[in-house]
């Protein structure tokens, strides 16, 4: 039997936010395009959806990348973490409405821990809380709440970007460098020295969406510095931040 989507909240929402969910089936309709649909295969394709919502469009996307490095990296336990949680990085949100952006983020981090779970079982291996820490850690860095076309937070504050560049990949382990980027330096096209922190980011604090979610204890080792080291995809959570 067939159950109908809830596409609204409210018609307050609509009226004033114009909040209108996208059904699943256009999600997958949408996604199946050509090009579209390989660059969800593609582990180093990377999505920025402008209006999350509750994260339909990037859980989707999530889904089919993590699906296939289910099948094309998952000889073992730590080389699916590696390629899950790079996989994982390559997604990114703008949310306005605050009760959406936190559903955004609980929906794409219980969709990475129930693929982690499978791999986990599939290779006999007791379950990482550092993995899920590090999956958090990504989400929380990725996932905004603020306004896209204003390039703010709710705040007034810049909305800042980490991109993960893979530095170095092996068969099994992959290394990133961390590189903070506003907003406006994206669509400026700046280039940045490599594991640079946006300037403005010690002056503000980009909302911690999982904040009313219990996913377990936050990094007291996220300060903003000015730049980050190179480190293993399933380090970034402590990640060591030097002087420049």
């Amino acid at each position: 039997m067939m159950t109908s989507e809830k596409l609204i909240k409210s018609k307050e929402r609509v009226q004033k936010h114009g909040e209108v969910f996208t059904p699943s089936w256009m999600v997958q309709k949408m996604l199946d395009t050509e090009g579209v649909k390989e660059a969800c295969e593609n582990l180093i394709a990377t999505f920025l959806e402008p209006a999350a919502g509750d994260g339909n469009f990037l859980v989707a996307i999530l889904r089919r990348k993590l699906t296939m490095v289910s099948e094309q990296h998952n000889s073992s336990i730590r080389q699916y973490t590696h390629y899950s949680l790079y996989a994982l990085s390559t997604l990114y949100g703008i949310e306005l409405l605050e009760d959406n952006a936190q559903m955004c983020v609980m929906n794409l981090f219980e969709v990475y821990k129930d693929f982690y779970e499978e791999s986990v079982k599939k290779h006999n291996e007791k379950q990482s809380e550092n993995t899920l820490s590090n999956a958090k850690f990504i989400i929380s860095k990725n996932i905004v709440q603020g306004n896209f076309l204003t390039r703010k937070l709710s705040s007034g504050d810049p909305i800042v970007f980490s991109e993960w560049e893979m530095t170095k990949q092996t068969t099994t382990m992959i290394k990133v460098q961390r590189t903070e980027y506003s907003l406006d330096e994206i669509f400026a096209g700046n280039e940045k020295e490599a594991g640079t922190a946006v300037e403005l980011a010690i002056e503000f604090e980009q909302m911690d969406l999982f904040s009313d979610f219990d996913f377990g204890s936050e990094s007291e080792n996220d300060e903003p510095a000015q730049k980050y080291k190179e480190v293993y995809i399933t380090e970034v959570y402590d990640e060591v931040k030097v002087d420049e």
